[in-house]
């Protein structure tokens, strides 16, 4: 019967020789038998070629109002072709409350850029209003059950931190952070810009509501015309 220290040894020496071991090259039987399900296959690659036949006649649109729902989209796209199939894009990653964005499946190819030509060329009308509504092609990285390629060839292997390729992946982990740190202060900046402006927007709308209110009551209570003889001027009741 082995001592404490001894099962301690051969657990350490186990896990030593476990991280120098390719996961592909010697699998395990489960790996074995996950491996014989392969993506190569024929039916694999006839779903991923549906699958980017979709994205060729699928738009993304940003930039939608709250407001916007599945039957104001598939009205105001059903003048352009049919609409197969939309989806709303949820936010899980950006921590602000960023317009919404919806992925919308035409017909055909003709279709989806028909819609891409229009909507960049004029605004996009929703009860009335114009919304600064951007379309554009849509990626396969947009779709959350998008299929993998049938080509696609994973390798898992430990690393040492010594090993050159560990020092580059450490390298990479710090870039995307500081890429994903850029990209919400970028979005914090345009989200405080629109602020902004749409407060500027507003001030100068109440500016000319009172104005129109001024010239309105002007005409009701007679002060306009007694302007008009006062200056001499010929007014009009139109």
């Amino acid at each position: 019967m082995s001592t404490p220290n001894e099962q301690a040894m051969k657990e350490c020496a186990r896990f030593e020789k476990l991280k120098k071991t390719d996961f592909l090259d010697s699998p395990s039987p489960q790996m074995k038998r996950t491996t014989n399900i392969s993506p190569s296959n024929e039916k694999a690659k006839k779903v991923y070629a549906e699958f980017q036949e979709k994205v060729k006649k699928t738009i993304f649109l940003d930039n939608l109002s709250p407001q916007v729902t599945d039957a104001v989209i598939r009205t105001a796209l059903g003048q352009f072709g049919e609409v197969l199939s939309m989806e709303f894009i949820p936010n899980y990653t950006i921590p602000y409350p960023i317009p919404n964005c919806a992925l919308v499946e035409m017909e055909n190819r003709k279709q989806a850029s028909s819609v891409i030509a229009m909507m960049n060329e004029y605004p996009f009308m929703m009860t009335g209003m114009p919304r600064p509504v951007r379309a554009l092609p849509a990626k396969a990285e947009m779709f959350a059950d998008r299929p993998s390629p049938p080509d696609r060839n994973i390798k898992v292997q430990w690393l040492e931190p010594s090993d050159p390729k560990f020092r580059m992946a450490q390298k990479l982990k710090a870039l995307c952070k500081q890429h994903t740190a850029e990209s919400l202060q970028m979005v914090k900046v345009q989200l405080q810009e629109e602020e902004n402006l749409a407060k500027q927007q507003k001030e100068i709308l109440d500016l000319n509501c009172k104005k129109l209110d001024l010239i309105y009551k002007t005409q009701q209570d007679g002060s306009m015309g007694r302007l008009a003889r006062h200056y001499g001027m010929l007014l009009k009741d139109e």
